[in-house]
């Protein structure tokens, strides 16, 4: 499950009172403005946008990698704690050596949203005379680091290491990032690089003892998002336990993420990325066509269900960091509860399996396609976009 910065709530409810203050404001910081290019931002913003989908598209494996390496965290803390990141504008030292410090910098400051807490306001690009030179060189930081862990994922998860270049960032990232704690802070080494590519494809290497343990990850996978989702993305806000609890609050992407996260579980159980129907290496088609027939009607209503879940996420009132009250939230809350129960009882049918040879030798075809094609496919895409984002985020600075 994800790491959210739940201290740092405060931070986020005095930012929305002010009206989205730029971090900038505060008397003591240096506010020169950057000489830069508004059309130059407005794509970095749509660059954040495409990145940001990626990642949501990975929410269903967050096992492994993104886990082991606080990757998840690193990248991903909401809500964004606006009042230190205004501190580190106003630190020298910091400023003075950036991409060390991002290293083991709370993650409430950095990642996805701490791009996109300088990049947009109310759903939509600043306006570039708002950006100070201060924001600009920090962005290009954490948009960098960004890359780097992102291209660490595509390096862990591919089982033939043939990127060269991303598995050394990949060995340089582990090395000098650290774990990050339920507070947001770094907490100690990583450790050394391991490849969860090989690993789920050949149980008993790593942490899955047979073929269906990691087909059975698959599930899992997918429900600790539904279920982040529904009960917390979505749930805390709406029956008003933490109305701060939003995601993406700036760039009004919220439902966007939402949707995405599903998404990833769809990848998941149909076998590719972009998936509309199952593959024939898919978990989904095995139990549709295993011979059994409740476990074939239980796939079929896990398709149901998702398509369903994904239709009322789709129809929430947007956005959300205005509507997160509305009633269309509960519609998708309990249809995402169905989604869940629907994997649960797929997931017990397949766990009478244990032991049985030919659907071991099944699982480790499900498997393998699942890391290649889902997974490593995804993280692909993933590093790639967010590289893009890095360099855009560059030349939002006339002259770089």
């Amino acid at each position: 499950m994800k790491k959210k910065n739940l201290l740092k709530v405060a931070a986020l409810s005095a930012v929305l009172s002010a009206g989205f203050a730029s971090c900038s404001s505060d008397d003591d910081a240096d506010v020169n403005v950057v000489t830069g290019s508004q059309a130059a931002l407005n794509q970095a913003c749509a660059d954040w946008k495409v990145a940001r989908a990626n990642w949501e598209n990975t929410e269903a494996f967050l096992f492994g990698a993104a886990d082991v390496y606080s990757i998840d965290p690193h990248t991903d803390t909401w809500p964004v704690a606006a009042n230190d990141l205004a501190d580190v504008l106003r630190d020298a030292k910091a400023m003075a050596n950036l991409d060390n410090f991002i290293k083991t910098a709370n993650s409430g400051i950095l990642g996805y949203h701490g791009l996109e807490y300088v990049l947009f306001r109310e759903g939509k690009p600043r306006d570039i005379s708002q950006i100070t030179n201060l924001e600009y060189e920090y962005i290009c930081a954490v948009a960098k680091d960004l890359y780097h862990a992102t291209a660490t994922l595509e390096a862990a998860w591919d089982s033939k290491e043939s990127n060269a270049e991303r598995h050394q960032l990949a060995l340089s990232y582990v090395a000098t990032h650290h774990s990050i704690n339920d507070d947001g802070d770094a907490e100690g080494s990583l450790g050394s690089f391991q490849n969860f590519g090989k690993a789920f494809k050949n149980p008993g290497t790593g942490d899955w003892s047979t073929a269906l343990d990691a087909t059975l990850e698959i599930i899992s996978g997918c429900q600790d998002i539904i279920g982040e989702v529904g009960d917390s993305k979505i749930g805390l806000p709406f029956t008003g336990e933490d109305p701060t609890y939003i995601e993406s609050p700036y760039a009004y992407n919220s439902i966007t993420d939402f949707y995405d996260n599903i998404v990833s579980c769809k990848n998941a159980l149909y076998g590719r990325m972009d998936a509309t129907t199952p593959n024939e290496k898919s978990l989904i088609y095995f139990c549709q066509h295993a011979g059994n027939a409740t476990l074939a009607a239980q796939a079929n209503t896990v398709g149901v269900k998702l398509d369903a879940a994904l239709a009322k996420i789709k129809g929430m009132k947007a956005p959300f960091a205005l509507y997160y009250a509305d009633a269309s939230c509960k519609v998708a809350i309990d249809a995402l509860g169905e989604l869940d129960d629907a994997l649960g009882e797929m997931a017990e049918t397949l766990k009478g399996y244990a032991g049985n040879a030919t659907v071991e030798k099944q699982c480790q075809v499900i498997n393998e396609n699942y890391v290649d094609n889902v997974v490593l496919a995804t993280y692909r895409t993933l590093a790639d976009n967010a590289q893009k984002l890095y360099q855009t985020i560059v030349k939002i600075k006339n002259g770089k």
